[in-house]
């Protein structure tokens, strides 16, 4: 089973933890904030039991998180400066295998992915939180660019199914732009 890293213990950042938990992942769960990191190693506690957690760390650097991990999904907010920020740290802390998630529904992900030595392996959640920790869908917008690999692809893909969402991809808006 692939090890996620979540970046970010908000709400969304929570809910994807506890779902990835339940999923069987092996999870590292990062926030510079310690008061959210305890918040969501007490909610983790509370719904999964304590014989849950020895498949769940919570980290207080990025570093830590994705120094193992196959999938790192950023759970900053949706504004060009903090996703930059935080894919350029992702990019160069991960290996070079770890698939870059980002959940944006105003940015294009190709031009965040340009912004990065690994634009074949990053991909776009089109989905507000909201709608995700309300488990108002089971469908899930991915959104990819002409250079997603398809090992990107069927990661992500296997990630959201295990989840219980059925993904759909749909190619980056900013690529089918004119020119």
């Amino acid at each position: 089973m692939p090890t996620v890293a979540i970046i970010g213990a908000g709400p969304l950042g929570r809910w994807l933890a506890l779902s990835a938990a339940r999923a069987g992942y092996r999870l590292l769960l990062e926030d510079v904030m310690p008061a959210n990191l305890h918040h969501a190693q007490e909610a983790l506690r509370a719904v999964l039991g304590p014989e849950a957690l020895p498949n769940v760390r919570f980290v207080s650097t990025i570093e830590d998180a994705v120094r193992d991990a196959d999938l790192a999904i950023d759970c900053v907010p949706d504004e060009l400066e903090s996703k930059l920020e935080i894919l350029w740290l992702l990019d160069r802390m991960a290996p070079p295998r770890t698939v870059l998630a980002t959940p944006t529904t105003r940015l294009s992900i190709a031009d965040l992915a340009n912004c990065t030595y690994r634009p074949e392996k990053c991909i776009a959640i089109a989905a507000e939180a909201s709608s995700l920790t309300a488990g108002a869908s089971a469908e899930i917008l991915l959104r990819t660019t002409s250079r997603t690999t398809p090992a990107t692809v069927a990661l992500v893909e296997d990630f959201w199914h295990r989840l219980g969402f059925t993904p759909a991809f749909a190619p980056d808006q900013a690529e089918q732009l004119p020119t």
